[in-house]
Parts: C-alpha cells; structure tokens; sequence
C-alpha cells in the first residue's frame, strides 16, 4: 500500500505554531493534502497529551484515527536539548515515534524529571542525545529516535553553529540504533548523499508544520501495511518509495548570510570574507550548503543509484499566488486552493500527478515548470525563507492585461 506520510508537525502548545493546529483540522487538512499518516506532534506535552488521548481512537495496529477522517495518526514529539559536551554547548533537535499511549507515559515520566515538560510542545531539556536514545531505548525497542533537520544551524546534530561532525560523536556507542535522519528543508537527498557518514542510514523528509498549510511541504513515502510496525521497519530497513521535498533553495537557512544586514552569499564567498558579513564584519550565519561542503566525502553531483529517488514540489497555495497574482494567504488564493481540490481532490494529486493538460493554461504551465524545475528562487538565509518566483515579471505584466485565471 503506497503511504505518504509526514511525521514531524506541532501542535498549538509549542511556540510560534498557529493555535488551530489542533487534530480535527489535522485530520481534515491530511484529506485535503493526501497524506495518510500524520505525525501527532507534541505529546510530551500534558495539554495535548490529554486533547490526543480524547481526540484519537485506535485504529490500524500502532495508528490513531479521528472520528471516521481518512487520516492516520502517528504519536510522535520532537525534543529540543541544550547540553554541553566537549566543552562546548551543544543545541541538538530529535524526534521520537512511539507505538502507543504506553510508551508515551513511560518516555513523559522518565523526561518530566529533567525539565518542565508543560513549558512549550516542543521542550527544551538539558539532556545528551545519547541519554536520550538509552532512555527511549529503555523503554521500547518498538521505539524510534531520528535527528531532526540535520542541518540547520542553531538545533540539529550537524548545525554549524552548535553541532557536532559525524553521527557517532553525537550518538557514542548508541549511535548503531540511529536508523534515519531527517534531511531538513534547506537540504536535499543529494547533497545527504555526499557524506558517508550517512551511507548506511535512511533519509527522510517531513514538513516541520507550524500551521495547518504547511502539512506536507515535504513528505516520505512507502510501500507498506497501513501500521506502525511497518513504517518504522520500512525506516530502519531504508524501504522508502521516495521522498517529497522543498526546493532546498527556499529553505530558510540555505546558504550563509547575514538577516539584519540584507546580505547573504555562497559558500566560496563565505570562505573568501573568512566567514565576516562585509556590512557589519559580525559572523555570518553559516548555511546548510556550506555545511554540506565543510563535511562532504564526496563531490558535488555525486549520484547515489541504490538511494531512493525524490521529487521536489512547491506548494500549491504559492503556486496559485504565482498564478493569480496576490499574496498566498489572500481570499483569492483561498478561494482558488478550494476550487482545485474540489476538482482533481488533493495537493499531493494536483502536484505529482495530474496530467498539466487537465490544468487549464497558467496554472498547467505553473505545474510544469515546477516539475521539471524551470523555476527562479532567490535563496533563502539567515533565517529567511527564499523567494520562489515561477513566471518572469514580462509574463507577469502581459498576463495582468488578460483575463484572470480564477474570476
């Protein structure tokens, strides 16, 4: 059965995450994307703990559901730690999947001596990944542990700016239980395939949603039985049909930069200014390209055939925005999101499969482009999200001349 999946989302208890992330629009907005496994987020949190526990209803073995929604649900929490390790502070993000409500209270009762788990859904401890994998280890081996984007600077295992140089320094003598990591938005497959390091571990893609349109901005697929046992099998046996991925350019920490001074470069540039931003001469926020370059074992296009293919989207209400003319979030973009599903019945479907021909003319020729990647983004740094630009400014003005694509 083809699953896709995205399993790293939070809900309205963790900070800076729209208070409608709550799991009946979860489950409704799983519909809409077509995605059938959602993460839970958070449930190291005792609010959403409590919500999930009146909300979901078991379902298929290790799956919760929401009253008769097609969407899956999987218990899943990410943990933020700050620790210090080798002199130096560490800032390290992980998720945690766990098979039932059992487990949960096993992991909550053992982290709620450590740090105040009521602070925020997503919560700061001051505990070494490598404890953490032994205390989720200790309590289930059904239990599955993935660093978080791996990449981004402040909070992942490889961040430049508090992390650490290889899985097994992170990790020590655990690190053979780290299956899978999750690529982040500002990476690709192909720049994870670089590092050996990675060689003999899954890479997956999921959305790290703050609000309800960003589920699935990026998504792993599988072939699989509709249960928990097995997905994470599927993980741990790397048995992924593909993965669904930003285009790492629009990624927020893409390349280096710095936000407060408008300035941002590649990472020969970065190397030439010896990392100092030549506005202000502070330190540049070193990039996910940079990393990828500072630990690569290999060169840039190398190709890895046994790896799983990926296919890069962006999302549907930015491509409607590029299409109509107006902002994402504007009554018109809305209104044309609706019309879309309405007719061809998912993001994912309109994205990946439909026929350009059944799309009518912009939106079509919007679709296209994307597919084959004939698209222009201004890279994103520092925090930054890039700037995604599908048709040139001459279309742009010929087509404001015309009728629009939606009345």
């Amino acid at each position: 059965m083809r699953l896709i999946t995205d399993l790293h989302l939070h809900s309205k208890y963790a900070r800076a995450v729209s208070p409608a992330m709550v799991i009946p629009e979860l489950a409704s907005w799983g519909e809409r994307k077509g995605i059938q496994v959602l993460g839970t987020g958070d449930w190291t949190h005792p609010l959403w703990l409590k919500e999930l526990k009146r909300d979901l209803e078991p379902a298929e073995p290790g799956l919760f559901k929401y009253k008769d929604s097609l969407t899956r649900f999987m218990l899943t929490v990410e943990i933020s730690q700050i620790y210090k390790r080798g002199d130096k502070v560490r800032k390290v993000h992980n998720l945690i999947f766990a098979p039932s409500f059992k487990e949960v209270d096993k992991i909550r009762k053992k982290l709620d001596k450590i740090g105040n788990l009521s602070s925020d859904g997503r919560p700061i401890l001051g505990l070494d990944s490598e404890e953490l994998l032994k205390i989720v280890l200790d309590v289930s081996s059904d239990c599955l542990l993935i660093p978080a984007h791996i990449w981004t600077p402040w909070f992942s295992m490889f961040g430049s700016r508090s992390g650490f140089d290889s899985v097994e320094e992170c990790f020590g003598k655990l690190s053979k239980y780290i299956y899978a990591v999750e690529t982040g938005l500002s990476s690709d497959p192909d720049m994870n395939w670089r590092i050996k390091d990675l060689d003999s571990r899954t890479l997956v893609s999921f959305g790290d949603a703050h609000s309800l349109p960003k589920i699935g901005r990026e998504a792993t697929v599988f072939d699989c039985e509709l249960s928990y046992d097995s997905i994470v099998k599927s993980i741990k046996k790397g048995k992924v049909v593909e993965t669904i991925e930003f285009f790492p350019e629009e990624g927020k920490y893409h390349i280096d930069g710095h936000r407060n001074c408008g300035f941002s470069c590649e990472p020969a540039e970065t190397r030439r200014l010896k990392g100092k931003c030549p506005k202000c001469s502070r330190d540049l926020v070193v990039g996910v390209l940079s990393r990828v370059e500072d630990l690569a074992n290999r060169k840039e296009g190398f190709k890895d055939v046994n790896r799983p293919p990926f296919r890069r989207i962006v999302p549907l209400q930015e491509v409607l925005s590029e299409v109509c003319g107006v902002g994402p979030n504007t009554k018109t973009v809305l209104k044309a999101y609706e019309e879309v599903l309405g007719k061809f019945g998912s993001e994912f479907e309109v994205l990946l499969n439909t026929p350009v021909s059944d799309l009518g003319d912009e939106l079509g020729v919007a679709i296209e482009r994307m597919r084959k990647g004939e698209i222009h983004i201004e890279p994103g740094f520092d925090g930054e999200f890039g700037k995604v630009e599908i048709f040139s400014e001459s279309e742009k003005k010929k087509r404001d001349r015309q009728k629009p694509f939606f009345n």
